[in-house]
């Protein structure tokens, strides 16, 4: 019934088998018109994704946006980590000034002295800001910030209303400095010699997340394995200077506190890491770091009623600015109300 084949009539036979396989399979797809896996993607689901912007305007939504009504905005929901003017508080971005600088050994690259197109502004707010909400800005919102933080670069002026039409127009100090590069292609050959040792190699930090917040502190030794390391062991030696001065003995430092934290609180970490920790980890802009004692002794006082107001609905102090909800406006009540406990309750 069956008979011997020798190699290459078993290597024809498996190849014939094989491309009637695919033939089938492919004639099989065309007559279905699609894999049968996933979904066809919607209008809606294809205009979330199309939100790319191109330098003569296209892509851009209609609206309008004013200077005036964009410096609420910025001191609002941008001026906690860009400055009121742009000049940038800690290692945050600078957005103004810096012209004439580009050629200097260490250049300031804000908007005004680097960037190409203004139609990039408004695409990168639009799509990444504000930091701990990207994404929540309406359209008019980017239109207005955009005019400003333009107005402040005094690349526009006061009275001048941003459009689809007029963002287009505008050109940037800088836009003549990007071109394409006519350099060839070049192909080079791998040394392989001389090279380093990999179990000698040192990692002296990791980044975790978008935007690292171990190197915000001030007076930092060499850093840690991680930025979240840094920031305990930083955190860890300013209890011990104070525990010092109080003449006090500094217990071990860990989560051996987690376990004291109320339901309400442990409910709260989650919400703190995701939107609070990148200001209130690192003291950023005067806000009171979570596990310092005494800058949060005074403001606990006041009692919770007053820093949940503060929290949700916003607050200026003379140390620093606090946005709505941390300019988290996604987040609802009870989950500041969850993240503020978990912060006064650690830091007591």
């Amino acid at each position: 019934m069956f008979k011997s084949l020798d190699s290459k009539q078993m290597k024809k036979s498996l190849l014939a088998i094989g491309l009637g396989a695919a033939l089938a399979f492919t004639g099989s797809i065309a007559q279905a018109g699609k894999y049968g896996i996933g979904d066809t993607a919607t209008k809606d689901q294809i205009a979330g994704w199309d939100i790319d912007i191109r330098p003569d305007g296209k892509g851009l939504p209609a609206g309008e946006g004013t200077v005036e009504a964009g410096e609420g905005l910025y001191e609002e929901r941008c001026a906690t980590c860009h400055g009121l003017f742009g000049e940038g508080e800690g290692r945050w971005p600078v957005l103004a000034g810096g012209n004439g600088t580009l050629t200097e050994e260490r250049p300031t690259k804000t908007v005004g002295s680097y960037w190409p197109y203004a139609s990039t502004l408004y695409d990168y707010i639009r799509r990444a800001m504000p930091f701990t909400a990207p994404r929540s800005l309406s359209d008019q919102q980017v239109y207005d910030i955009t005019a400003y933080v333009l107005y402040l670069n005094e690349i526009i002026e006061e009275d001048f209303v941003l459009t689809k039409d007029s963002l287009a127009t505008i050109e940037m100090p800088n836009q003549d400095n990007f071109f394409v590069d006519p350099r060839p292609d070049v192909k080079n050959v791998r040394c392989m010699k001389n090279c380093a040792d990999p179990k000698k190699l040192k990692i002296a930090g990791t980044l975790r997340g978008i935007t690292p917040v171990g190197h915000f502190v001030e007076g930092a030794d060499a850093p840690a394995a991680s930025h979240d390391a840094q920031m305990e062991q930083e955190q860890h030696k300013e209890k011990a200077r104070k525990a010092t001065l109080k003449g006090e003995t500094l217990t071990s430092h860990g989560s051996a506190g987690a376990a004291s934290l109320s339901e309400m609180a442990l409910a709260g970490k989650a919400t703190y890491e995701g939107a609070c920790k990148v200001c209130h980890g690192s003291g950023l802009t005067g806000s009171p770091k979570v596990g310092d004692i005494d800058a949060w002794a005074g403001r606990i006082k006041q009692g919770m009623p007053i820093l949940l107001d503060h929290a949700i609905k916003g607050f200026s102090g003379d140390t620093g600015v606090m946005p709505p909800k941390g300019g988290r406006v996604d987040l609802s009540d009870k989950q500041v109300e969850q993240a503020v406990s978990y912060m006064v309750e650690s830091s007591q």
